[in-house]
């Protein structure tokens, strides 16, 4: 790289760290899908072992710590009334959750892969809005296509492409509770994914093809079309447990960092209301309640470990465990916050 070049990076870094951020999250998963699809062409595998731990480290070292960042984000100018009800209703969620996966583990998983889209497609939706552009993206039936799309890709593709990785974990979580996998599913696995597969292609051809039909070939719809490309891309290529694992940090939380970056520029004040040192009790209390979740959780389940040995059943805990937080996340945190929300774009 020559010195102008070098100089224009790092000046892009630092003037435009919101647009970084998207960069860096795109490199990351194009370099991913790249390194993956030439293992596969080649015959090699990364062993599920090495695949575990790689998962863990992504959701629970670099991805856990954000999800609590975005609350507090959302919580240091509302005041305590609201911020009171918001974690009383959080935390009902949470209850209400993990009494569903006692009751019905195979809804409740059901719910909880459904929030893992949500997560994925809404958040991502409200970045596009916010930095890379989402002008063809006029009514919210686009919007809310645009989202299942967006979120489908985290769980849809890789059902499609790793369907026995994804189903043997499917089992593993729902032995957390004692349940099982039922209906056309269970009795025929191939021909679900399929028609799963095929309705999530038909959906991607309808995203694309609306917002081609309402702006034509803006630039908002070719970074639609080269970012869902790459999404479906790499769920498709990287094993599941990986994808997932990395999915998140490098790209949900790369991507909410750059967007937090655009609204902190349109309130400035990044200590309003708060003291450094109220803010650090925030998070400590924070850190400790969410501690307190997984602790109840491996409590009431019957099965913590799934019955399977320890890095699957740890895989297979934590998931639910993020699983049973992300709901709240999503529900109370966005769509019952109608002032603001996690993913708010001023």
């Amino acid at each position: 790289m020559s010195t102008s070049s070098a100089s224009f990076a790092r000046s892009r870094l630092f003037d435009e760290p919101e647009r970084a951020a998207i960069d860096v999250s795109r490199g990351a998963l194009l370099v991913l899908t790249v390194g993956f699809a030439a293992l596969y062409a080649t015959g090699t595998e990364l062993a599920l072992h090495t695949q575990m731990l790689v998962y863990l480290v992504g959701m629970v070292a670099l991805n856990l710590p954000h999800g609590g960042y975005e609350h507090f984000s959302n919580l240091r100018r509302r005041g305590l009334p609201f911020g009171a009800r918001y974690v009383v209703l959080y935390l009902g969620f949470v209850a209400g959750f993990i009494a569903l996966f006692v009751l019905a583990p195979l809804p409740a998983l059901a719910i909880a892969f459904g929030t893992a889209v949500a997560k994925g497609g809404h958040g991502d939706l409200r970045v596009m809005d916010a930095i890379v552009g989402s002008d063809h993206l006029v009514s919210r039936p686009q919007r809310a296509l645009a989202a299942f799309v967006r979120g489908g890709a985290v769980m849809i593709v890789p059902a499609v492409f790793w369907t026995e990785t994804f189903y043997a974990f499917t089992g593993y979580m729902l032995n957390v509770f004692g349940g099982t996998l039922v209906g056309p599913a269970a009795s025929n696995p191939e021909g679900f994914v399929t028609v799963l597969g095929a309705v999530y292609g038909v959906a991607v051809l309808a995203h694309l093809g609306g917002g081609l039909a309402t702006a034509g070939v803006s630039t908002s719809w070719l970074y639609d079309v080269l970012e869902t490309s790459l999404l479906v891309a790499f769920f498709a290529f990287v094993p599941v447990v990986v994808a997932i694992g990395l999915y998140f940090p490098l790209w949900y939380s790369l991507r909410q960092s750059g967007r937090s970056i655009v609204v902190e520029k349109a309130r400035p004040s990044r200590t309003e209301g708060v003291s450094v040192v109220m803010a650090w009790g925030v998070l400590v209390v924070g850190a400790l309640v969410t501690a307190l979740v997984a602790a109840l959780l491996w409590t009431v389940a019957p099965n913590p470990l799934a019955g399977a040995s320890l890095l699957p059943g740890a895989v297979a805990f934590y998931t639910i465990f993020v699983c049973i937080i992300a709901l709240p996340h999503v529900v109370v945190g966005e769509w019952l916050d109608f002032g603001r929300g996690i993913w708010h774009v001023p």
